[in-house]
């Protein structure tokens, strides 16, 4: 059906004309399009059978009560119907076909797996070693989440700049499609020169991030289709994925990334290379020590309200919600 939307087929042809010219008949569309009669007709009939044009005659009925009803009446006329309906049913019929295909490939991945497994193998594991097919298997991951894309990134960040940059055009996609990216990054994450700034970005993007200062491994699950491990190759250099598909070992790993994420605490790229003053800074300790604004003030010799302000902002900077939070972030970043 996609040809009728193309001019350079027969059929693309002879639905323009009829777009241009309505209630035209076979000998005009035939000098129109370039095409002889016949070919016309048959193009006509194919189309008039999928819904894309109507016949019509140019007088009534009552009129001509002799009017034969033969598509090929030198009286007959033919409508084009409009091109949004014909352009969403060319998608409708794209939609099918994909679904089928997909179901199709569902079937086909199930038997390829099946006559490959090996006796005491795991069918729900692949071991993926080329950088471009993890990455490859990274891309799918993300596109067919629905929900949402949960990671857990660790040294080393093996990615060039163009990689980073395409991801962030990748996860915007996602995101602007409705798609949470939750990410739990180690605690010096924002130091590495090219990991960092996509980081930042994607935070202020809007994705939730975390940090841990030794997360245990590398891990990317997307809604709970499909997650990849990634973990230093034993027998030679570079790294090695793990795909997993929906089994026992996805349904741990993810219960180890909601484990982690409750340990984790929130990250903020507000702030982050800055310093602060020495008030702030013996603020932040008392508040690690677990001193109320009460005992900071009276430590301190500062007013109650300067000390809540003055708290509230620190807060904010850290990305902290709790005053223990708040003295971990600042002894990560040196401030402490």
């Amino acid at each position: 059906m996609h040809d009728v939307l193309d001019p350079g087929s027969e059929r693309g042809r002879v639905y323009r004309c009829l777009v241009g010219h309505p209630r035209a008949r076979v000998a005009e569309l035939a000098a129109r399009a370039g095409l002889d009669e016949d070919a016309v007709r048959t193009v006509l009939g194919k189309l008039a059978d999928e819904g894309v044009v109507v016949a019509s005659d140019h007088h009534d009925h009552h009129d001509r009560p002799d009017h034969p009803d033969r598509p090929d009446h030198p009286d007959r006329t033919w409508e084009a119907l409009p091109p949004g309906r014909v352009v969403e049913a060319v998608l409708q019929c794209d939609a099918a076909r994909q679904a089928r295909a997909r179901r199709a490939g569902a079937e086909l991945e199930q038997l390829y797996r099946y006559a490959r497994r090996d006796a005491g193998g795991y069918g729900a594991l692949e071991v993926v070693e080329d950088i471009a097919q993890v990455q490859a298997a990274s891309r799918r991951l993300q596109l067919v989440a629905r929900r949402q894309v949960r990671v857990i990134d660790v040294p080393p960040y093996s990615g060039s700049t163009a990689f980073y940059l395409d991801q962030e055009v990748l996860q915007r996609r996602r995101m602007a499609a409705g798609v949470v990216y939750r990410s739990i990054y180690q605690g010096t994450a924002f130091d590495d020169p090219v990991a960092g700034p996509n980081m930042a970005r994607m935070m202020a993007a809007g994705e939730q991030a975390r940090t841990l200062d030794d997360p245990p491994l590398k891990l990317a699950l997307g809604d709970d289709e499909l997650a990849i491990v990634t973990l230093p190759a034993d027998a030679h250099s570079g790294v090695v994925s793990l795909l997993i598909r929906p089994s026992a070992l996805l349904r741990a790993l993810a219960a180890v990334f909601e484990t982690l994420w409750q340990l984790a605490v929130p990250a903020s790229v507000d702030g982050v290379g800055l310093q602060i003053d020495d008030r702030d800074r013996r603020i932040l300790s008392l508040m690690a020590s677990g001193a109320t604004d009460e005992a900071i003030a009276r430590r301190l010799g500062l007013g109650r309200r300067t000390v809540v302000r003055r708290v509230s902002v620190l807060l904010a900077r850290l990305g902290a919600t709790t005053r223990f939070q708040a003295g971990v972030q600042a002894a990560r970043r040196g401030w402490l």
